[in-house]
């Protein structure tokens, strides 16, 4: 970035969910809450579900940070995580790569049908872990809809019901997003079983509101499903934007999807002086 070039970023998609991707590996990162908010702004910015910035890191391939559109931080991102490792494992000219985020260390690699998997690491089913508020039965919340909490990186609160379609996902998620329960607030999920290991789901996110698919929601949902006895543990999940396919291995939860690299850009220099 220099005053004459601007900050240049990459607009990415996994099954709809949308991401600015920023590339600060070399110069240190760039990216505040500020720019953040303003970036997510759809009118005034570019518009994105979460944004990833790309960082140095001393031991892995690369770091990750994730913000949501109101400027906050997310823990975790499934989908920005699979478009972001495309885009390095095709720099590297590898077919595999490590990274880094607030989760941990975390594993991506190019399936042979194009599909990006990423390993998004064991999910937390502890309350203190997910986190909650009080200890709770996790697979028995006492909220509306009797949901389950899973923690996949960032809180989730899944529910099941008859019909996803039918869902208020505007109603029914924010109040589920502020529930006093969930202390950092939480991602929700509404899902419903279409057939044997098939799901379809709606998702509302912490920080940004209805999204056409969540990488780490679809995890969070396939592991809910299988504990509440719905589907084994390999699961396809239907999101407003695509098909997700989520495997629960012993090393972790494999989130597996389509991702799309849709135009480059360059932000201009008096846009982010003023978003700072």
């Amino acid at each position: 970035m220099t005053p004459q070039t601007g900050l240049p970023f990459m607009k990415m998609h996994g099954a709809g969910n949308d991401f600015v991707v920023i590339d600060s590996r070399g110069r240190g990162a760039v990216m505040t809450a500020g720019l953040a908010q303003a970036l997510g702004d759809r009118n005034r910015g570019v518009g994105f579900d979460q944004l990833a910035e790309i960082t140095d890191s001393d031991s892995a391939d690369f770091g990750l940070v994730f913000w949501n559109s109101d400027g906050s931080q997310a823990g975790a991102c499934g989908n920005a995580t699979r478009c972001v490792s495309d885009y390095v494992m095709r720099g590297l000219g590898a077919e595999t790569v490590s990274l880094v985020t607030a989760r941990g260390g975390l594993r991506a690699e190019r399936m042979k049908d194009g599909r990006v998997a990423v390993n998004m690491g064991q999910p937390q089913l502890d309350w203190r872990e997910i986190p909650l508020a009080r200890e709770v039965d996790t697979l028995r919340l006492p909220l509306d809809g009797d949901p389950v909490a899973v923690g996949m990186g960032n809180p989730h609160c899944v529910r099941f019901v008859a019909d996803a379609e039918a869902v208020d996902l505007a109603a029914v998620g924010a109040g589920h997003e502020h529930a006093p329960l969930f202390p950092q607030r939480t991602n929700v999920e509404f899902a419903s079983l279409l057939g044997p290991d098939h799901l379809r789901m709606r998702v509302w996110e912490r920080g940004t509101g209805i999204t056409l698919a969540c990488g780490s929601g679809a995890c969070a949902t396939a592991v809910a499903a299988h504990l509440r006895g719905l589907t084994g543990r390999h699961v396809v999940l239907e999101a407003d934007g695509g098909t997700l396919e989520v495997d629960w291995r012993d090393d972790g939860v494999w989130l597996t999807g389509p991702v799309a690299r849709v135009f480059d850009g360059v932000l201009s220099p008096d846009y982010i002086a003023a978003h700072r």
